[in-house]
């Protein structure tokens, strides 16, 4: 999936929900050690930012380098480039020795990964025993009885123009293989339920739509997602485009560790 959020990176880094802090400290509170973190497909470096609050040294990667380059600088994160050609050691030398990791953090990505590559080289790289294994997402958006029906149905419209994978997505995440033991914050099939509230202008409504991936399959397939009409229908049912309102993500996560 190299290159999927690339086109979209300031839209993408502009638009999305912030991680409630408590999250990292819920995570933070697992691990007995903190010095080395790795936060995978880290995009603008949005989860790594949070963790590096409680990790000595976070490395955030990502395949798209634009993305990186959108990364906030913070000392204790360091951003690197990690191309999809690069081999299994190759991406283990650049983190850091088996083993050696404390916390491994996949924030909104996991769903487009090649599990069987990349779960064993979690394994490999966590630390035996301590290490911690999370990855979280969001898949709806609550605003108010009137929006939410819009919305739906305009979620209905774009999937065509997903990729296969976004379904464990769709799924909350309860369809995706987790192979770890778990540390108390879901297990394989049953992850747990979180909400990430955010006060949302109409503009980063639209802003949102537009960083999805479908949105840009489809703007390269001739097809505009959000045509005035569309905009109109959520304006409206938004209660105007100057009105900023309390939202709610629904998220949900997966957290364990490597099985001994």
């Amino acid at each position: 999936m190299a290159g999927l959020f690339d086109k979209q990176a300031e839209i993408y880094q502009d638009a999305r929900p912030n991680y409630p802090p408590h999250w990292y400290s819920m995570l933070a509170a697992l691990t007995p050690h903190h010095a080395l973190a790795w936060d995978v497909a880290t995009g603008n470096g949005q989860a790594a930012l949070g963790v590096a609050e409680h990790y000595e040294q976070v490395i955030a990667t990502d395949v798209s380098e634009s993305q990186l380059k959108c990364g906030t600088p913070n000392p204790r994160v360091k951003y690197l480039h990690t191309p999809s050609s690069l081999s299994d050691d190759e991406l283990a030398t650049m983190i850091g020795d088996d083993g050696s990791v404390d916390l491994i953090t996949v924030a909104q990505a996991v769903h487009w990964f090649d599990l069987p590559t990349f779960y064993p080289l979690v394994s490999r790289l966590l630390r035996k025993p301590g290490g911690v294994f999370a990855v979280w997402g969001y898949n709806d958006i609550e605003v108010t009885p009137t929006f939410d029906p819009v919305m739906k149905r305009f979620h209905a419209t774009t999937l065509p123009f997903w990729n296969n994978k976004i379904q464990y997505l769709f799924d909350g995440y309860k369809t995706l293989p987790f192979p770890f033991q778990s540390v108390g914050l879901g297990c394989e099939g049953q992850p747990a339920t979180l909400d990430i509230p955010k006060k949302l202008s109409f503009n980063g409504f639209l802003r949102m739509l537009r960083s999805w991936s479908a949105f840009t399959t489809a703007k390269e397939q001739g097809i505009d997602l959000l045509p005035p009409g569309i905009v109109n229908e959520f304006e409206s049912a938004w209660g105007g485009s100057d009105l900023v309102r309390s939202v709610n993500y629904k998220a949900f996560m997966l957290a364990g560790k490597v099985k001994l």
